[in-house]
């Protein structure tokens, strides 16, 4: 097992495996915080609120993880989103 700690992107909390995961700075070159499909260009490509990229994200989680149900999938987001720096810079309105 490799001893390199696993980067997740810090927008969807989806794991950087590679440089063509990367999403890219302004300049073309890879930004290592967050992944192709949040960061394009040194911009969000989505203009999203926490709960906007979880109910984008739970299809995605089930497909990859076909052992989660939706809801597992659901509050696994909800639990790792708060704390990646795009939703710590920009929390969303917590609905009580």
């Amino acid at each position: 097992m490799s001893t390199e700690k696993i980067q997740f992107c810090q927008s969807c909390g989806m794991p950087l495996l590679d440089e063509a995961s990367l999403g890219t700075n302004e300049d073309g070159s890879p930004n290592t915080q967050y992944c192709a499909y949040c960061y394009e260009r040194g911009e969000f490509t989505a203009d999203l609120t926490m709960d906007e990229m979880i109910n984008t994200c739970v299809g995605f989680m089930t497909q990859a993880h076909p052992e989660l149900s939706e809801t597992q999938a659901r509050d696994m987001m909800r639990l790792v989103l708060p704390t990646l720096a795009r939703w710590k810079k920009h929390p969303s309105h917590h609905h009580p």
